[in-house]
């Protein structure tokens, strides 16, 4: 692969990846080798996709339609997928290249790395781990599903998803330095091996990398005063796919917990730092959820990842030593229930099927209905959920869809005017993007996360293992909408507006596709453009 791409920049990047590994993991280079063209092709692939679908390349054929204007190509049709990119594109096209080949050099590690870790004992979340490394390629639309920019392949091998194992690291960081929830004394209580932190300072748990790269880079003066004191204390974590969110060992009581930590590194389109609003807001919005689905029928239905503290170090930007702990779902599942990460469902959902004895309708129907109602009717109330694959973790007995649960809420929008309608309050950071006024941008998060990210490649799945007619499975989800709003008035006293304009929005000619590869290019936050809605059809 390097050899046929000489002189070309995926070239130089494989070579110097090929390099590392050859001093690193050196049982990885042929298998990395090999691996490189499918990386590429796959890289390429999704980005021909993407262009079409956000007008910035003419569709040229060959490739299979399906709904909110998704196309699927065989081929990429360039060796590099950066070569794809049309001539003129504004903004940051040469930025977003290298974020390509990224991609593709890091697709290909995973790829060669890539090995089931056996689970013991009843541990979901271990299952689930496990179950997430069946997505090597990352996010199902975004072409740059693998990028690591800011990590070289010394750090992919040592914290990416594939090593299977990390650490989470700890700084003692002086009391009035310290923004937020004494994480460290609720990590001691779970886990007593750590120390206590030394006095007048809290213990604060680091991402590893983080730790040894960002802070002496960009906070010497908080470690040469002793504001921040870089401990030797440690856990044993494993990555999930999120990369900054790591599983902890059991605790104490055998609970589950996870550490979401800063990590500026970019992944897909993100830096992946956590502001000091998302750590504040974090344990608030998962009392508002727990709140809200409390007097929703489906609300048993939901279980909720809760975050249940964070805090931050309010220096330089206030991002880079943040912290959220999150509950796990170990000891909260039902006998024979198996938590499934929707990640790895589109590689699952045959077996499901064909388990479930429901026929590949049916389970698609079942799933809608499983789905979209608690959705729905949270975003008519005022909480839309960033419900794609990697957000959800559907919950099955015997193949068919039982529970669903959510995680990872600094993503969702809060419409503040829906909320005091529905009798609810939910007091934010100051400042902070997850509230909006507008009912537009609420309803693009759901609608594009669960119906075109989530669902869409559920149907496209079903479709190629079982045959689902595409369009008879989107008349399925068209009549679990219907059916969750019919309701709604009974439900729910006075948000009939809000509902039917949702209901019209989501069965609309058009519905909004969060524009993946303009957002790289412009690089100033969240961008949409139409796409045709499978939905508009009535069941």
């Amino acid at each position: 692969m390097t050899r046929s791409l000489a002189g070309a920049p995926l070239a130089a990047a494989a070579a110097h990846a090929e390099a590392a590994l050859a001093v690193h993991a050196p049982d990885l280079v042929d298998a990395f080798l090999a691996a490189l063209p499918g990386a590429a092709d796959t890289v390429g692939r999704r980005l021909r996709g993407a262009l079409v679908r956000e007008g910035l390349a003419a569709d040229a054929g060959g490739g299979r339609h399906h709904a909110f204007g998704r196309v699927e190509y065989d081929r990429a049709g360039a060796a590099d997928p950066a070569e794809l990119l049309p001539a003129g594109l504004p903004g940051n096209a040469t930025g977003f290249a290298a974020e390509l080949r990224n991609a593709v050099v890091n697709l290909a590690i995973a790829q060669a790395r890539a090995a089931t870790h056996p689970v013991t004992g009843d541990d979901p979340d271990a299952d689930a781990l496990r179950l997430e490394r069946l997505a090597v390629a990352g996010h199902n639309l975004h072409p740059c599903g693998r990028t690591r920019l800011g990590w070289d392949t010394t750090d992919v091998l040592a914290h990416d998803l594939e090593a299977g194992h990390t650490t989470i690291g700890f700084v003692a960081v002086r009391a009035d330095a310290h923004s937020g929830d004494d994480l460290g004394a609720a990590l001691a209580a779970a886990y007593p091996e750590l120390p206590a932190a030394p006095p007048g300072y809290r213990l604060q748990p680091v991402h590893p990398w983080q730790r040894d790269t960002v802070l002496p880079e960009r906070h010497g003066d908080l470690l040469r005063a002793g504001t921040v004191r870089i401990l030797d204390a440690r856990l044993p974590a494993a990555p999930t796919a999120a990369l900054r969110t790591l599983l902890l060992p059991p605790a104490a009581d055998g609970r589950r917990h996870y550490a979401k930590v800063s990590l500026d590194i970019q992944v897909t389109s993100t830096r992946r730092s956590i502001s000091v609003a998302s750590t504040r807001n974090g344990p608030a919005v998962a009392r508002l959820l727990a709140a809200m689905l409390a007097d929703d029928p489906d609300g048993h239905r939901l279980l909720l990842m809760a975050e249940t503290a964070g805090a931050a170090v309010p220096a330089g930007t206030g991002r880079d030593m943040s912290a959220i702990l999150r509950d796990g779902l170990t000891g909260r599942l039902h006998p024979g229930e198996r938590a499934v990460p929707g990640s790895a469902l589109p590689e699952l959902a045959a077996g499901l099927v064909t388990a479930s004895g429901l026929g590949p309708r049916g389970w698609l129907s079942a799933y809608a209905r499983l789905l979209l109602p608690p959705l729905l009717r949270l975003t008519a109330r005022g909480a839309a959920l960033e419900a794609h694959l990697q957000n959800c973790l559907p919950t099955f007995v015997d193949g068919r869809p039982h529970r669903l649960a959510v995680r990872d809420f600094a993503g969702l929008r809060l419409h503040p005017g829906r909320l005091a309608a529905a009798g609810h309050t939910v007091a934010l950071w100051p400042g902070s993007v997850v509230a909006t006024g507008d009912a537009d941008v609420l309803r693009a998060k759901l609608g594009y996360t669960a119906l075109q990210a989530h669902l869409g490649e559920l149907i496209i799945r079903l479709g190629a293992a079982h045959g689902l007619d595409e369009a008879a499975a989107w008349r399925e989800v068209r009549a679990a909408v219907d059916d969750t709003y019919a309701g709604l008035d009974d439900t729910y006293a006075g948000l009939g507006g809000a509902a039917r304009a949702d209901h019209a929005a989501f069965t609309a000619p058009t519905m909004a596709h969060k524009a993946l590869v303009r957002m790289r290019l412009h690089g100033d936050g969240d961008a949409y453009v139409p796409v045709p809605n499978p939905l508009h059809a009535r069941a």
